[in-house]
């Protein structure tokens, strides 16, 4: 089991600045990880009202009608808020648990591992794996974030920690160390659970930090793709992100639903060198978390096109 990234000892990037190392020159540290954490952290609410005023832009009028109960949408490079709804309010989040999930699972893991789908991690019996089925540790984390497969997160939660219960250990210690102060994890894969929930801030930042894994963000962007069993056999898996397929610039990230929290969606999208980031909990439909995420994702690069213009 290789260590979590984060507990690795901080790789410094040292930039000398002169003709020399004599007494004129100036040398710099930086920290990748601690601006990551930074990064994603980063949250300003006062930059967009303070040049423009985002009641006036296209698309504002409708964010009143929407049905999800909570939602945060970011300008990703900045951390600027464009709109935000109950953001700080905890809900459960179904399947968005499934980014932390995935995120260990490529931290602490090994590609090339295998993994097998075992009576105690076959639970809920309408996942895309069944008994018996065999995976690369890689493969099996690409299944389940695209198909959203809840016995997929089981497999992975106990070949990461050796149990389910040391797994959200571990989930609850990375939250908190991203300062999501908001949640808290009792599940690999959001089925029903009470103790199992997060807030649209807090699921943000989890997003903007996943994002900068490379791996990660290449997986969540992956509209459909063959993944490969051990005994050679192959499982076609279509994303369950529609906005994949429908959104222009849509880069992910991943769906979510139960009754007990409703239809929630995290997603990003990318156009003119602008990055969206918003997660959107509790939509009354399973299309209408698509329908309002695409709303508030076009409200969002118009204000970000508003704000460049004012600007210029």
């Amino acid at each position: 089991m290789k260590h979590i990234r984060y507990c690795i000892p901080t790789i410094l990037i040292v930039l000398i600045v002169g003709c020399n190392l004599g007494n004129d020159s100036t040398i710099y540290t930086y920290d990748k990880e601690a601006e990551r954490v930074a990064r994603c952290s980063r949250i300003d609410t006062a930059a967009i009202p303070s040049i423009i005023n985002p009641d006036t832009i296209e698309g504002y009028e409708a964010l009143g009608k929407l049905s999800a109960e909570a939602w945060l949408l970011v300008e990703d490079g900045s951390g600027w808020v464009i709109s935000s709804k109950n953001a700080d309010e905890p809900l459960y989040m179904a399947s968005l648990t499934k980014m932390m999930t995935g995120l260990l699972a490529i931290e602490y893991g090994h590609e090339t591992d295998t993994l097998e789908i075992t009576d105690d991690v076959f639970v809920t019996r309408r996942s895309k794996v069944k008994l018996g089925d065999a995976f690369q540790m890689g493969d099996l984390i690409r299944e389940m974030m695209l198909t959203s497969d809840n016995d997929a997160a089981y497999a992975l939660a106990k070949h990461v920690a050796g149990d389910t219960l040391s797994f959200y250990a571990l989930m609850n210690e990375k939250a908190q160390y991203l300062g999501m102060q908001g949640t808290h994890f009792a599940s690999p894969n959001g089925m029903p659970n009470d103790s199992n929930y997060s807030t649209a801030a807090d699921l943000v930042r989890l997003t903007r930090y996943c994002l900068a894994d490379s791996q990660f963000a290449e997986i969540v962007k992956t509209k459909e793709m063959d993944i490969p069993l051990t005994d050679g056999r192959h499982m076609p898996c279509r994303n369950t992100n529609a906005l994949l397929h429908t959104y222009e610039g849509c880069i992910g990230v991943k769906t979510g639903y139960t009754r007990q929290a409703g239809n929630c969606l995290a997603s990003a999208a990318e156009r003119d060198s602008i990055r969206l980031c918003l997660v959107l909990l509790n939509s009354r439909s399973m299309s209408t978390r698509f329908k309002e995420s695409a709303m508030l994702l076009d409200y969002g690069f118009n204000v970000m096109k508003a704000y460049r213009e004012k600007m210029q």
